[in-house]
Formats: C-alpha cells, sequence, structure tokens
C-alpha cells in the first residue's frame, strides 16, 4: 500500500515516531495519561492539557514475563498489557504520568492493582448496565477523575476547555468514520491489514490535530485510487465482518489469515474500530453529554447489551458483508458468552453466515484455523453461486 498511498507510508512509522516526540513532550514539561480502553474518557484528559495515549497490549512477545505473576489461563490482552509495564518495554506506558483504567471485567480490574503498584493509576467504577441510574453514577466518576486530574497535573478543567476537547475529539472520530467508511465500496480500497494498521497506529499519536490531517489525506487518496479502479480485491471477493475483542498489530493472526485465503475484511466493529467513531452530543450539561457517549459503548461487558446487536446489524447491512467472524480471546467470558446472542440476532435479521473464532495470541492453533476459515469462505462462495 506504501508505493501507492504516501499517507499510509507515513501511519505505519507513527508508533516509533510519536515515541520520539513524546519524549519531547516530556521534556518540554507535559503530562501524559496512558488509557487501556475505549470507556476512558479523553475529553476530560484534553481539557487538562495533558497528552492522552493507548497503552501497548496487543503483542505476544511479553507474555511469558506476565505469566510469571498472572495465570496462564488469563486473556491474552490482560497479559500482554501487564507483560510490557512489567519489562518496560512499552514506550508510552513508561512515559506515562497517570494510568486510567476502567473495571470492565474481573480480570483487568485485578490485574490494574499490581499496575497501581508501578505507576500512578486512577481507576473508574464502571456501572456494567446502561439505563438512568447507571448515568447518573458515572456522571460521578467522571467528576471524581475531574479531581483526580487536576490535583495531579495542578490544572482547572474548565467549561470552555471541555467544550474546546469535545470539538477536537469529535473531529477525530469524524476523520475515522469517514475513513472506515470508505470500505463500503466495492471492492474495498484498502487490505484489512492494512487498515488495521493504520487504526491500530493512530493510537499512539501525540498532535491530535496532525493525527486528523494525516486520515483524511489518506482518505482523500484512496478515494481517488478507488475511483480509479485500483483495489487490492476483486468484486467477487468475500466480505467480512470482524466483530468480537479488540485486536491490533501483533494480534492480527484471524485477519491476516482471512485475507491469505482469499477474504477481505472490510469492518471491523471492535472498539478500536467502529464503536470508537460515536460522538459526543453537546448539550448544555457538557460533562453529562462526555458521560451519556461513553456510557453507550456497546460493549460485553454490559448486560444486556442490545446496542451491539443493532450496531453489528447496521454494519452487515451498510457494508454489504457477506459473512460476520466473531472473534474471542481465551479466557474472555463475557464476549465468548454473548457470542450465542449475537449468532442467534444475525440469523434471525441479516442471515449472513457467522463463525467464532476463540484463540489466543499465539501461532499454536493456525493451521486448524486456517481449516475453518477457508471452510467458512468456500460456504460463503457457495451462497453467492446460489443467488440469483
Amino acid at each position: 500500500m506504501s508505493e501507492i498511498c504516501a499517507a499510509f507510508d507515513e501511519i505505519a512509522g507513527l508508533r516509533e515516531k510519536n515515541a520520539i516526540t513524546l519524549k519531547v513532550a516530556k521534556d518540554r514539561g507535559r503530562k501524559v495519561v496512558g488509557t487501556y480502553c475505549l470507556f476512558s474518557p479523553v475529553e476530560l484528559i484534553v481539557a487538562a492539557g495533558a497528552i492522552p495515549v493507548s497503552l501497548c497490549g496487543t503483542s505476544p512477545t511479553p507474555i511469558p514475563a506476565a505469566e510469571k505473576v498472572l495465570p496462564r489461563s488469563l486473556c491474552p490482552l490482560i497479559k500482554s498489557s501487564y507483560g510490557f509495564a512489567l519489562t518496560d518495554t512499552c514506550p508510552f506506558f513508561h512515559f506515562s504520568d497517570l494510568l486510567l483504567a476502567e473495571t470492565t471485567c474481573d480480570g483487568k480490574k485485578k490485574m490494574y492493582e499490581l499496575l497501581g503498584e508501578m505507576k500512578p493509576l486512577h481507576l473508574m467504577q464502571l456501572p456494567q448496565v446502561q439505563d438512568e441510574a447507571a448515568l447518573e453514577y458515572w456522571v460521578l466518576e467522571l467528576k471524581r477523575l475531574i479531581g483526580r486530574l487536576e490535583e495531579a497535573f495542578d490544572v482547572k478543567i474548565t467549561p470552555e476547555k471541555l467544550a474546546a476537547a469535545i470539538l477536537l475529539l469529535n473531529e477525530e472520530r469524524r476523520s475515522l468514520k469517514a475513513l472506515q467508511d470508505l470500505q463500503k465500496r466495492k471492492p474495498a480500497p484498502i487490505s484489512g491489514m492494512d487498515l488495521l494498521t493504520v487504526l491500530h497506529n493512530r493510537g499512539f499519536t501525540v498532535d491530535k490535530r496532525e493525527a486528523i490531517d494525516l486520515i483524511d489525506r489518506l482518505t482523500a487518496e484512496l478515494t481517488e485510487l478507488s475511483e480509479q479502479g485500483i483495489s487490492p480485491f476483486t468484486l467477487k471477493t468475500p466480505r467480512i465482518l470482524l466483530t468480537g475483542v479488540p485486536v491490533g498489530i501483533g494480534s492480527d493472526k484471524v485477519v491476516r489469515l482471512v485475507e491469505e485465503l482469499g477474504g477481505s475484511v472490510v469492518c471491523f466493529e471492535s472498539c478500536g474500530a467502529y464503536k470508537k467513531v460515536d460522538p459526543v452530543q453537546p448539550g448544555k450539561d457538557l460533562l453529562r453529554s462526555i458521560a451519556q457517549k461513553y456510557l453507550r459503548v456497546p460493549c460485553s461487558c454490559m448486560s444486556p447489551n442490545k446496542g451491539r446487536l443493532q450496531l453489528l446489524e447496521e454494519l452487515v447491512r451498510e457494508f454489504e458483508a457477506d459473512g460476520v467472524i466473531d472473534l474471542t480471546w481465551q479466557g474472555c467470558h463475557t464476549y465468548n458468552v454473548e457470542s450465542f446472542t449475537v449468532k442467534r440476532h444475525l440469523q434471525e435479521t441479516v442471515q449472513v453466515p457467522f463463525l467464532q473464532i476463540e484463540t489466543d495470541y499465539s501461532e499454536s492453533d493456525t493451521e486448524q484455523l486456517k481449516v475453518r476459515i477457508e471452510a467458512f469462505l468456500e460456504l460463503i462462495g457457495t451462497r453467492r453461486g446460489g443467488r440469483p
């Protein structure tokens, strides 16, 4: 992709570039807040004048170190995140002044207790339902975070700063949505692996306005290529929607296999992708508006989680997906159990082939996955052949 798309080449090197940029910013006195989850209200961090950065957690490399402390049966995302911290091999963790965490699952919240021994950590108590009572509680949690940020960084988060942060983050979401919406074109103008590289690397950006401009430039370049008929795929390539757990570079095994075997991952429903593009709807009470936006994230930790079912149904239709793959990390009980409900809902509505894959970050089951994914793509091809 870099041979024909200049913006992609820049984005592919963002992680390394921004590690250096972050050190320079730190040397100049900027504060850094490391985040692990989509539930982190980034607007508050920006309004506090700090730099929000995503923290590493998608590589298998530090997992052996983590398993000296954590159970081997634990989710690989949790083990990878802790392993990076334990081995001090994530520069973004290294430069963080404060870690922001949320109680999304039992494994994470207990791991955060250990992380809190390494760095200052603020734990937000996330409600597990999405009703008015939960919203009122979540607003209080945001107020508690404001207090922690103001005290830790000796700043005052004003309504004006909050409004500016909302505008900036909404613009970032707008740019990410525009990029991903290009995949609705047939054939898709960018591979799932290349799109994943963009979504993954932009999370490590220090200057959000610079990142927005870069994503917009990539979108414009891809649009032009698509209009010229340039694509890594054909109209016959099976279009796959990937749902489920967070996935990134290093934990991209399933995405890679799908495309090596002849499919095209046109949409990532996960929290690093399409779940992220929902904007804040500003109202008179800005803090409440922010709380509403984050509480409606359709994560499997919510019970019930009807928002995910609705979102998936919409995305299958909009991206004209030929099949859905539900990816679950081993040890992730909420996504694993919810897969049954997702499958049933999609069968009753959009009626596309569905495949659940439970795996980890290792390559130990690669051959088995190849067989299952190849059979899934063949099923899609058979269904297509039977269409009038």
